[in-house]
C-alpha cells in the first residue's frame, strides 16, 4: 500500500500559503503564456520545449541551493514515484498543450482543474487525510462552477 510520512509537527504559520499562491499564480502565466507562444507551433513540440526549460530551471534551483549531493542518498522507491509523478506531468502537458491550441484557454484551464477530484479522493482514500463537510462543500462548489464555465463558455 502506497504511504504518506506522517509529518512531525503541522504547519501553524503556513509557511506553504505564499507558495500555494504562487504556484496559482504561476499556473495562470503558464496557460496565458502557453496559448500565445503554441499558436504556430505544433502542440508536442511545444511541450518539449516547455519541458526543457523547466528541466533547466529545476537543476539550477538545485544546484543553486547545494543540493545536488542529496541525489544520491535519495531512496530508490522514493526516486520511482518521482519518475511516475514525471511521467503523469508529461502526459498532462502533452494534452493541456494540446487542448489550449486547438481550443479555448478558459474552457480548458477549469477542465484541467478538474484534477482536485481526483487528488482529494485520493488523498482521502489512500492516504486517510480528513475531508471536512466545509471541504467538501467547497470541492462541490468547484466542480460545479467549472462544470459551468465548461458548458456554457
Amino acid at each position: 500500500m502506497i504511504e504518506k510520512k506522517k509529518t512531525e509537527a503541522k504547519d501553524t504559520k503556513r509557511t506553504w500559503l505564499p507558495y500555494a499562491i504562487g504556484s496559482a499564480v504561476f499556473a495562470a502565466l503558464t496557460s496565458i503564456l502557453g496559448k500565445i507562444g503554441i499558436t504556430d507551433v505544433e502542440s508536442n513540440l511545444g511541450t518539449a520545449i516547455r519541458t526543457g526549460v523547466v528541466l533547466v530551471m529545476a537543476w539550477l534551483i538545485v544546484f543553486v541551493k547545494g543540493k545536488g549531493a542529496e541525489l544520491k542518498n535519495t531512496d530508490s522507491k522514493e526516486l520511482v514515484f518521482i519518475a511516475l509523478s514525471g511521467i503523469a506531468t508529461g502526459a498532462s502537458w502533452l494534452c493541456y498543450y494540446y487542448s489550449i491550441q486547438n481550443g479555448v484557454v478558459s474552457v480548458v484551464v477549469p477542465i484541467d482543474k478538474l484534477s482536485i477530484i481526483v487528488s482529494v479522493a485520493f488523498s482521502y482514500f489512500v492516504f486517510k487525510e480528513k475531508l471536512s463537510r466545509k471541504a467538501l462543500a467547497g470541492l462541490i462548489m468547484i466542480v460545479v462552477g467549472t462544470l459551468a464555465m465548461a458548458i456554457w463558455a
